[in-house]
C-alpha cells in the first residue's frame, strides 16, 4: 500500500487543473484537486467565455447599424447594457456545469476546497488538513496586472477580472493597454455604445503579431469610432472635485494632455498566481515575475511537482494550458519524458480576427535572412469575403529556405478557423505548396491562405531552372503519346 494519501494532488481549478485531474482520475489515479474559490478558473468566470459572449452581443449591434450596406434599413440598436451582461452570464450558467465540482467528483476526483499551501514537497495543507502525495501539478492560474499610476486608486480601477461586474455602460471608457484583450473589449464596447479611448505605450497596437496585423485593428478600431492613442504614456489619474475623473498621458511629441473618463479599464497584462502556496518550501523555483520555472517536460525544479497553464511563463493561453496538463499528468503519473508542442496557434478575437502560429517575417529573417520564404494573400479580392461585404485583412505564409512552413499569420474575417489547418501542417513538416495543393471548399475564408500559397508557387515555379524543368516534362510526355 502507498504511503501517500494521493497520487496526484491538483492546486487549483482552472483549465489545467481540471484537466490533469480529468485525466488523472481516467487512468486509475487517486486524484484530489484542491480550488480555494470556484472551479473553472479566469477562462470560465472572467476569460474566454463572458468576452467572447459581449463580442457576440456587440458584433451584432454592428451589423444592425451597418444594414443599409445590403439594402436593409439600417438601425440604431437601443443597446439594454444590463441584458447585455445577463446573456453574458447565461452563457457562464451554461457552461460552468462542464468544470462543476459535481462532474469532477463523479469521474472520481476527490474536490477539496479551501487555500492550499506546500509545505514540503510530498505534503499539501488546506484548511488545516494534512494531505501526502507522490506528485503534485500547479495550476494557479494568473491574476490581472496592478495599476500602478499615480493616483489610480481614486478612480476605482477595472481590472480584466472586475470589468464582468459593471452593470451600466460607461459613457466614456478609456482603455489602457493595447493588447489583446485592450482590443478585444474596447472594439466590444465602442460597439455597445460607449465612447471608447484606447491608450498604447507602445508604437502599435498587438505588439507580438506581424507589424501589419496591428496597424490593421489599429485602423479598423478608428473606423469605428475608438480614439487609439499609441505611442501615449499614462503619467496619473486625478478627479477633480465634482468633476470626472482624468488620466494625463504623455503624447510621442513630448506634449501632455488630460483625458476625461467615466471608468478605467487596465488591461495591461497578467501576474502568475504563486504568493502564498508555499512553493519555497515545496523546492519549486520561480522567475522575478513570480512565473513556476519548468523544464520541456513541465517539470519544475523540484522532481515530483510540475506546473501547467499561467503560472509558467508558456504562453498564456487556455488551449495551451489543457495540453500542458495533458503531457504534465502523464509524465507525473507513469514517468513518461513527454515534452510539449511548441506549434501553438492563437486568436485575437477582434474584428478581424487575428490568429497566428509559428514565427513571425521578422523571426524567420533573423535566423535565415533573405532565404526566408515569405508568401501573403489579400482578403480584398477573395471571394467569400466580397460576398459578405468583409473584404479586408490578409493571410501570411513563412517558410524556411527549403519552402517549409515554420509561421503563418491570418488577420481577416474568421482567421481563427483557418489557423487550425495551417498549425497543423507546421506539425507535419509540410511545405507552403501543401497548402495551395489541398482541396478547399468554394467559396470560404480558408481560401485565404490558400491564396497565399498559390502566390508563392507561382513565384517559385517561375524560375528559369523549373521552366526548363515542366518543358523537358511536357516534351517526354508528347514523346511517349507518340509512341
Amino acid at each position: 500500500m502507498s504511503r501517500h494519501e494521493f497520487d496526484l494532488v491538483v492546486l487549483g481549478g482552472g483549465t489545467g487543473g481540471l484537466v490533469s485531474a480529468l485525466v488523472a482520475a481516467g487512468i486509475g489515479a487517486r486524484v484530489a484537486l484542491v480550488e480555494r474559490a470556484r472551479t473553472g478558473g479566469d477562462c470560465l468566470w472572467t476569460g474566454c467565455v463572458p468576452s467572447k459572449s459581449l463580442i457576440s452581443a456587440a458584433r451584432l449591434a454592428h451589423r444592425m447599424r451597418h444594414a443599409g450596406n445590403v439594402g436593409l434599413a439600417a438601425v440604431e440598436p437601443d443597446v439594454d447594457f444590463q441584458r447585455v451582461m445577463s446573456h453574458v452570464y447565461e452563457a457562464i450558467s451554461a457552461i460552468a456545469p462542464h468544470d462543476s465540482p459535481e462532474r469532477l467528483r463523479g469521474e472520481g476526483v476527490d474536490v477539496i476546497e479551501g487555500e492550499g499551501r506546500f509545505l514540503d514537497p510530498h505534503t499539501l495543507e488546506v484548511a488545516g488538513r494534512r494531505i501526502s502525495f507522490r506528485s503534485a501539478i500547479v495550476a494557479t492560474g494568473s491574476e490581472p496586472t496592478t495599476a500602478t499610476i499615480p493616483g489610480a486608486g481614486s478612480a476605482d480601477v477595472l481590472t480584466t477580472d472586475s470589468f464582468w461586474s459593471l452593470t451600466e455602460r460607461p459613457a466614456r471608457l478609456l482603455v489602457l493597454g493595447g493588447g489583446p484583450i485592450g482590443c478585444e473589449l474596447g472594439q466590444a464596447m465602442r460597439r455597445l455604445g460607449s465612447e471608447v479611448v484606447l491608450v498604447e505605450f507602445a508604437d502599435r497596437l498587438l505588439g507580438k503579431e506581424e507589424p501589419e496585423a496591428g496597424a490593421l485593428i489599429a485602423a479598423r478600431l478608428s473606423a469605428e469610432g475608438v480614439d487609439v492613442r499609441l505611442g501615449t504614456k499614462a503619467v496619473e489619474v486625478r478627479r477633480p472635485p465634482g468633476g470626472r475623473a482624468e488620466l494625463v498621458v504623455e503624447r510621442p511629441d513630448g506634449e501632455r494632455e488630460t483625458i476625461a473618463f467615466d471608468r478605467l479599464l487596465a488591461a495591461t497584462g497578467r501576474t502568475p498566481r504563486t504568493s502564498g502556496i508555499g512553493l519555497e518550501d515545496a523546492g519549486v523555483a520561480t522567475e522575478a515575475s513570480g512565473a513556476v520555472i519548468v523544464d520541456e517536460t513541465l517539470k519544475t525544479t523540484s522532481r515530483n511537482i510540475f506546473a501547467v497553464g499561467d503560472v509558467t511563463a508558456r504562453l498564456p493561453f487556455t488551449h495551451v494550458a489543457a495540453h500542458h496538463a495533458r503531457v504534465a499528468t502523464v509524465n507525473a503519473l507513469l514517468g513518461a519524458r513527454r515534452t510539449v508542442d511548441e506549434t501553438i496557434p492563437w486568436v485575437t478575437f477582434t474584428d478581424p480576427e487575428v490568429a497566428r502560429v509559428g514565427l513571425t517575417q521578422a523571426e524567420a529573417r533573423k535566423r535565415w535572412g533573405a532565404r526566408a520564404v515569405i508568401a501573403r494573400s489579400d482578403y480584398e479580392s477573395l471571394d467569400r469575403a466580397v460576398t459578405e461585404g468583409e473584404g479586408y485583412g490578409f493571410a501570411l505564409l513563412v517558410g524556411d529556405p527549403r519552402g517549409r512552413l515554420v509561421g503563418a499569420t491570418v488577420a481577416a474575417p474568421a482567421g481563427g478557423e483557418a489557423i487550425a489547418e495551417l498549425s497543423a501542417r507546421i506539425a507535419a513538416g509540410d511545405r507552403i505548396g501543401s497548402v495551395s495543393s489541398a482541396v478547399h471548399a468554394y467559396p470560404t475564408f480558408a481560401e485565404g491562405p490558400s491564396r497565399a500559397a498559390d502566390d508563392h508557387l507561382r513565384r517559385h515555379y517561375g524560375k528559369r531552372r523549373y521552366r526548363l524543368a515542366a518543358r523537358i516534362a511536357l516534351a517526354a510526355r508528347d514523346r511517349l503519346v507518340r509512341d
